[in-house]
């Protein structure tokens, strides 16, 4: 600007020169006036000239000038820096970018920025300034967090110099550069962060180059193997007490999967030879070139051990320290892959519950192991005993099927088994069934031979005490015995029981009494099945409680629809199996229908078998009394079939008794006749009622009559009837007791 000014000064002097000079001439010596003229022209053209070359090279320079600053600040920016310029004495701070360094006009603040530095960091950054100033360093330069102008906190690395000092030599100004070095600050702690985590790693490492030489190794190294770091340095990898050719099969395999995991064994710095799990894997660079191998030991002695006691935790039973289930299945899944014959003896201990229930499970415990003991000296010494869980073994002969060795070993079995035991003051005998399976005969698969072992010793069951091959026959009824579970569980899902009611009779008036809720099992595809056939199927599987509660709810529902109607105001009598009346919430699960339906405890009336109550007759007494304290009826079923003790039966509080269709058959001769006699006596001498089942001819009738049987059910008055048809019965009766009204009134 100043040199513009200058031109345009020099331009006005010389256009006043040149008018002072015209007149001049003119006045004093009149000379020629053209060529006066072509003079001065000749003079201005020459100064014109001057000057615009002047401007020319100003405005050159001007714009070189903003073209530097542009490059400066464009090189600035693009290297990720920020310049600073710190006037000392002011106290001020100049930038070229100020994404960092804000300005600071407190003369008194030092460092410069001091608001903007973290706490934590601002005595480190003080001591650094302090030492550059006593010029104790070249350069300043400090690494810290600093503040944006968004409140966000940065690594950066500040770095600077006095570059001017007063005449006493203190500095004046200073400047530098700072740079964000935030995400090489998180990558330099991640390094450190897993530099820490190799160094404390309990596991050995190693590290080569990509030749297997040694490089470094960690501490855990030295303190399994022993020696100094400097020893192992550049030496090839090895491990000693192998030969060569496989280390190199090691290399290879690294080099081929980029992985290789072996177990070895390498001796400690103890000398001790222990078991070792090695792992390599290859490091490879940005370029995909490998540079490193790392390798890893680990110590597997405390493992190799953790896995043997597991292995005895998951393979032994610890009652009768046997081979267990888990092992079992193992075993048998190597014997089915060798082409040979073997056979498969399974048995359970019949009715081993009971000892476990009125002895203790700790007595029952102890007996297991004892007949553990004793099975297993019977054994060959091939053959393996095992316990598959509760009171079920089963073992397996290994290179046989001749019938003769096995059954041998069966019926061994059997008169140990039965062999009775003396424990705490006690002598206990059990029985069991087994059931034998062949191989390949019998199936191909443990699962298949267990499955069908078991079906063949359900069958043995039945015969009581004894051994039964698996064949066809058993496996057709295992079959149509699976589907009846499938198809119950079905049922219950899609409401497919029934409930038929078949009438009580007065037998005195010929009036109903009561009736017995029956189930019935109606499918869609295979129609009516039996109760004969699935009841019992469903006490096995536990189904029969779902059932049972069932049958009780349908039964409350319609006993109340009756009542509500006036056709009905007797007892509905339902069936409770064994299953149910073990449930320790039974009276409960009772009480919650009966509210549900709304139905008053009176008008129900359970039925129990004598079997159910001679399992465990005191338990049986306290249920049976909650439930008649609660109003309900209770019936013992098949009276006579069972073994019940008429010490017992006086305990129990009954309201009736039952005679079964087997003695209501045998009334023809006189000894069924009198057995008959002798139950209901003695029902009577108990205060008891008494109601004869399956009564289908009039004779039996007659007869029932005179030994004052008060109540009968049976085909000669009715079968049993749905809902519909049983509200159709109630209707005669209740015309039929309006007529004879009427004609008793006439």
């Amino acid at each position: 600007m100043k040199k513009i000014k200058i031109i345009k000064y020099i331009l006005l002097l010389a256009s006043l020169a040149t008018a002072y000079s015209a007149s001049a001439f003119e006045s004093s010596f009149n000379l020629n006036l053209n060529a006066l003229v072509v003079s001065v022209c000749a003079i201005m053209s020459l100064v014109v000239v001057y000057l615009l070359t002047i401007v020319h090279s100003l405005k050159r320079s001007h714009s070189q000038l903003q073209l530097s600053e542009k490059r400066l600040k464009s090189t600035v920016e693009g290297s990720g820096d920020t310049l600073w310029d710190w006037n000392i004495k002011t106290g001020k701070v100049i930038r070229i970018n100020d994404k960092y360094v804000m300005n600071s006009n407190n003369l008194v603040e030092f460092p410069p920025n001091k608001s903007l530095i973290h706490p934590r960091d601002l005595t480190h950054v003080d001591y650094l300034l302090k030492k550059h100033f006593a010029e104790e360093s070249t350069f300043f330069e400090a690494t810290y967090r600093i503040k944006d102008s968004f409140g966000k906190w940065h690594w950066v690395l500040d770095r600077g110099k006095i570059i001017e000092k007063d005449a006493n030599l203190s500095p004046l100004r200073m400047t530098g550069t700072v740079r964000d070095i935030s995400q090489l600050k998180s990558t330099e702690d991640r390094l450190n962060l897993f530099a820490k985590c190799v160094e404390s790693l309990t596991d050995a490492l190693a590290i080569y180059d990509k030749d297997f030489r040694l490089v470094d190794i960690n501490p855990s190294f030295l303190t399994l193997f022993g020696g100094v770091r400097e020893q192992y340095l550049k030496k090839e990898f090895h491990l000693a007490g192998y030969d060569k050719s496989y280390i190199e099969s090691i290399k290879n395999t690294v080099r081929k999967h980029e992985h290789i995991q072996e177990e070895v064994k390498l001796r400690n710095s103890d000398h001790a030879l222990l078991p070792f799990e090695i792992s390599i894997d290859e490091i490879k660079n940005a370029q995909n070139q490998i540079t490193n191998y790392v390798v890893v030991y680990s110590d597997l002695t405390e493992r190799k051990k953790t896995e043997s006691e597991l292995n005895n935790l998951s393979n032994i039973d610890r009652t009768t320290s046997l081979p267990n289930r888990n092992l079992f299945f193992s075993d048998l899944q190597k014997l089915a892959k060798q082409h040979s014959h073997h056979a498969l003896l399974v048995f359970d201990l019949d009715n081993f519950k009971k000892i476990n229930d009125s002895l203790g499970h700790q007595l029952g415990d102890s007996l297991l192991a004892k007949l553990a003991m004793r099975l297993n000296k019977l054994t060959r010494e091939n053959d393996v005993f095992y316990r598959l869980g509760g009171d079920e073994f089963a073992l397996v002969m290994s290179n046989t099927n001749d019938i003769l060795t096995i059954t041998r070993m069966a019926k061994q079995f059997l008169a140990a088994i039965a062999t009775p035991f003396k424990m705490a003051g006690h002598e206990l005998a059990i029985t069991s069934s087994v059931g034998i399976v062949l191989f390949p005969e019998d199936g191909n698969t443990p699962e298949i031979l267990l499955k069908n072992a078991d079906t063949a010793m359900y069958h043995a069951k039945k015969k009581g005490n004894s051994y039964l091959f698996f064949n066809d026959t058993m496996n057709r009824q295992a079959v149509k015995r699976l589907q009846i579970e499938n198809l119950m569980r079905f049922g219950l899902k899609e409401d497919h029981f029934e409930v038929y009611y078949q009438p009580k009779m007065n037998i005195r008036t010929g009036k109903l009494a009561g009736m017995e809720a029956l189930v019935r099992f109606i499918t869609p595809k295979k129609g009516v099945i039996s109760p004969g056939v699935f009841i019992p199927i469903a006490e096995e599987t536990g189904q029969i409680i779902e059932i049972g509660e069932v049958v009780l709810n349908k039964a409350c529902r319609d006993v109340k629809q009756w009542l509500d109607a006036g056709l009905f105001n007797a007892r509905v009598a339902v069936n409770l199996s064994a299953k149910q009346f073990s449930l320790p919430d039974l009276t409960s699960r009772i009480d919650v229908i009966l509210q549900k339906n709304e139905l008053p405890s009176y008008f129900l009336e359970l039925e129990i078998t004598e079997g159910t109550v001679m399992d465990d007759p005191q338990e049986a007494i306290a249920i049976m009394r909650s439930l008649s304290a609660r109003g309900i009826h209770l019936a013992m079923d098949d009276f006579g079939t069972g073994y019940s003790s008429l010490a017992y039966l006086k305990q129990f509080p009954l309201n009736t008794l039952k005679v079964d269709k087997a003695f209501i058959d045998d009334m023809k001769t006189e000894r069924g006749r009198n057995m008959v006699d002798s139950i209901v006596t003695i029902a009577h001498n108990l205060d008891l009622h008494v109601v004869a089942e399956g009564v289908e001819q009039a004779s039996q009738i007659s007869i029932l009559e005179e030994l004052n049987c008060e109540t009968l059910q049976g085909y000669y008055y009715s079968k049993p009837l749905s809902k519909d048809e049983f509200t159709a019965f109630l209707k005669q009766q209740q015309s039929q007791s309006k007529l004879s009204l009427i004609r008793a009134t006439s």
